[in-house]
């Protein structure tokens, strides 16, 4: 049948299996429970501002959030260190809401990835090992990441139509972005469902650290997000008065003025081109490669990736990185964009190593 990683070995001892009308391999909702109530015990999950750093992990992650000029800060995150019971493993997501209720949705979202995901990753993987040519290992990097992709997109999927039946969160006007990455090993798969970004710190061959864009914004004037949308006619236009912002309506009428393309929730649109499918990729972390950032677009249309990576490298404690970063957002909310109100703010710094000495920082 093929060998099996340490990582499923863990994993299937801590899932009820079941069979019948739901499928094969379901997270028991007690055991996953059991789950997080242990997680958070050993100080692993972390869901307001502050630091994981669990005892003898190559990870480190810094989170910060700060409420813009709305009632409610609409966004949220979550960092959970050996996730799913697996030592290797780190998950993390920041996911940002939108309307009246979009922080009920966010935080729903958020709560219900990590057991979704789970479960399909468990179901994906042991269907895949009735394969006699199946091999997992940490070195088959191609099976990995097909196994993770069908998870995220059968798991997207499923929250997708659990949210729209959700009979306590209206969704039809309100949703959510959702970007998240789950580190496995030397290995990060990543799955980005709207605005949010993801960005990687690397050093250059001359020593400096420089940033790659890990994901996309997936913005309604994306030609390919565009022609999704008009093919199921909806529309694509700026007001006057937002010259550049690009924003999603009805057919026939001035609603809901979405500003991307992918997001869970808003079913008002869902029949007209947006889609809460993930892109799903991956990257494997190399020693030149010393951290990523996760942000809501509340840094991004304020901050560089450049500046971003920049700001978290210079920061002298990595315990404060994610914290520095949202409030250097919030100042330059106000001098850039004096009269509009500052969005919510959210990132996370995660760490690939126990230490990182950075070098020098060159933007030119």
């Amino acid at each position: 049948m093929g060998k099996f990683s340490s990582l499923f070995n863990g994993l299937a001892g801590s899932f009820s299996i079941k069979r019948g009308k739901k499928g094969v391999n379901d997270v028991g909702k007690e055991v996953f429970k059991s789950m997080v109530k242990e997680a958070k015990k050993n100080e692993l999950i972390l869901h307001t501002s502050g630091v994981v750093d669990a005892y003898g992990s190559n990870n480190f992650a810094s989170a910060y959030s700060k409420r813009g000029n709305k009632a409610v800060n609409q966004d949220c995150f979550l960092v959970w260190e050996e996730f799913g019971c697996q030592k290797d493993m780190i998950f993390c997501g920041v996911f940002d809401g939108h309307g009246s209720w979009g922080h009920f949705v966010a935080k729903h979202i958020r709560d219900s990835m990590p057991s979704a995901l789970l479960s399909n990753w468990q179901e994906t993987l042991a269907l895949a090992s009735l394969d006699p040519k199946f091999e997992l290992g940490l070195d088959n990097k191609h099976q990995q990441f097909s196994i993770w992709k069908q998870s995220y997109l059968k798991a997207c999927a499923s929250i997708d139509r659990e949210l729209e039946q959700h009979r306590g969160i209206d969704s039809f006007n309100s949703g959510t972005t959702s970007l998240t990455i789950v580190r496995q090993g030397d290995h990060i798969f990543i799955s980005n469902v709207g605005d949010s970004r993801a960005v990687l710190a690397t050093t250059s061959d001359d020593g400096t650290l420089v940033p790659v864009q890990l994901t996309i914004d997936f913005k309604p004037n994306l030609p390919q997000e565009a022609d999704r949308i008009l093919q199921c006619k909806g529309r694509v236009f700026c007001l006057d008065d937002e010259p550049g912002t690009h924003r999603v309506w009805l057919p026939a009428e001035e609603t809901p003025g979405l500003a991307m393309s992918r997001a869970f929730g808003d079913f008002c649109v869902k029949d007209f081109g947006v889609i809460s499918v993930p892109e799903v990729t991956q990257r494997s972390i190399s020693s030149k490669d010393q951290f990523v950032i996760l942000a809501t677009d509340g840094v991004w249309d304020v901050i560089s990736n450049q500046e971003a990576v920049q700001i978290v490298s210079s920061t002298p404690e990595r315990g404060k990185a994610a914290n520095r970063l949202v409030e250097c957002a919030a100042r330059a909310w106000k001098l850039k964009r004096r009269g509009i109100a500052v969005d919510d703010i959210s990132a996370i710094c995660l760490f690939f190593h126990s230490s990182a000495t950075f070098q020098k920082t060159d933007f030119a």
